[in-house]
């Protein structure tokens, strides 16, 4: 029957087909074909427009060295310390009656949107401590008010001092604090995910743990992060993913000023606002390149932990 009627498996198929060859394929190969033209997309370059990048030619109007560096950045502390404090709150929160009630709360600021929290936390920063809410807690106990998000000319304090003037790039106050605005949206995700995975450790096995004499660290290091390393490779990857397509938090905090430009941002002012559609396609495929590998470790792995059930 399938046989005589071949194309009715395609039939079936072709909207997803054609949804996909519209709104990604088609994009792609767009975009990769404009990157290799100039500016306004009249002429062929070749590879100028990648060079561009690796050359860096025009820091102060596009610094693609810095933008390349902060995500590196992003990628490592946002990746590292979400993971980090998702799991201590998902071990704390598991030995507590009003579990749920804990985890809730940690998952609230995923209901919220990257750009709501970038609004909360640009006035949570503002150095003025009468608006800005950290500065106000740091004067009311005698400390003096911090330039969270600054510029070389900003007001240098005793935290401050360790900023652009004194730090390379992308090591400085700017990245640290836009970091901790997206450790704080997604942490609840990596305590909800991690929590489930807690949950599959079989009591047994831990209690068996702790009757042959091992203390809570050896437990947590030998049972629990073996144990758990699937899931929290999960999570990790996600975050890895978001760190890499960053854009909205980014934009609406700074604007990419203050040399907290990230790649993406880098593209939209590129292809947006200077106009110069060689170059923003370039960066949209450099991070395409970047995450694509990403993407291909987590499917492979998830075939595997498919085959070994």
């Amino acid at each position: 029957m399938i046989g005589r009627r071949w194309w009715a498996p395609w039939l079936w198929l072709a909207p997803a087909i054609t949804l996909l060859s519209v709104f990604l394929i088609y994009p792609v190969v767009d975009t990769l074909r404009r990157s290799l033209l100039n500016a306004d997309s009249t002429r062929f370059v070749g590879f100028d427009n990648y060079k561009f990048i690796i050359d860096n030619p025009v820091p102060l109007l596009s610094n693609t060295h810095s933008a390349i560096l902060n995500n590196v950045l992003w990628l490592v502390l946002f990746t590292s310390f979400a993971v980090g404090v998702g799991l201590g709150i998902a071990l704390l929160a598991s030995r507590v009656r009003y579990e749920a009630v804990a985890k809730s709360a940690i998952f609230i600021p995923m209901a919220v949107s990257f750009v709501a929290a970038s609004v909360i936390w640009r006035f949570m920063y503002v150095f003025d401590p009468h608006i800005g809410t950290i500065n106000a807690f740091i004067t009311h106990f005698g400390g003096h008010s911090t330039a969270w998000i600054q510029n070389t000319n900003a007001p240098q304090t005793w935290l401050t001092s360790l900023g652009p003037t004194t730090l390379p790039d992308p090591i400085q106050i700017n990245n640290l604090a836009l970091i901790i605005v997206g450790v704080w949206v997604w942490t609840g995700f990596a305590v909800v995910v991690l929590s489930a995975g807690l949950r599959a450790i079989s009591s047994e096995m831990l209690q068996a743990a702790r009757v042959d004499g091992a203390n809570e660290w050896q437990i947590f290091r030998r049972i629990i992060i073996p144990v758990l390393s699937p899931t929290i490779a999960v999570v990790a990857t996600t975050l890895v993913i978001q760190a890499l397509k960053l854009f909205d938090l980014v934009w609406v905090m700074t604007g990419g000023k203050f040399k907290t430009d990230v790649i993406a941002t880098l593209f939209f002012r590129e292809a947006f606002l200077i106009q110069d559609f060689g170059v923003g396609s370039a960066l949209a495929i450099v991070l395409l390149l970047a995450v694509v590998p990403v993407m291909v470790v987590s499917i492979r792995r998830f075939q595997f932990q498919e085959e070994t059930r």
